[in-house]
């Protein structure tokens, strides 16, 4: 999946990335550098799992590509959210929350 200081659990790598993107449109190291960026150094994704992980979610339509010219004048893949994503997105945050909650109450029971 990713390697981090911190392991990401299976499928939470596509929910961030979707969360990214929908900052604005972004190419691939951008969206890593901003992972990283965000989570104050905590999430440091790999390119052998951020670009797999940024195909995959154009292969299933939540994002769309297009090629442009980056500020230092190289061209790269803006990756954005297409509709589909941001009600993806919506749905994999829900379920976070829900997960998030439930392990809540197990530690909390569990002291």
């Amino acid at each position: 999946m990713a390697t981090s200081k911190s392991d990401l659990l299976q499928g939470t790598l596509d929910m961030l990335i979707l969360q990214v993107a929908a900052l604005g449109p972004l190419h691939g190291y951008a969206i890593a550098q901003r992972l990283q960026q965000i989570s104050k150094d905590i999430l440091q994704v790999q390119q052998g799992s951020l670009y797999p992980a940024l195909h995959r979610l154009e292969a299933r339509g939540w994002l769309k590509a297009e090629w442009k010219t980056t500020e230092t004048g190289r061209d790269a893949k803006f990756y954005g959210l297409t509709r589909g994503g941001r009600r993806q997105l919506e749905s994999e945050r829900a379920a976070w929350e829900r997960l998030t909650q439930a392990i809540a109450l197990v530690l909390r029971t569990a002291e």
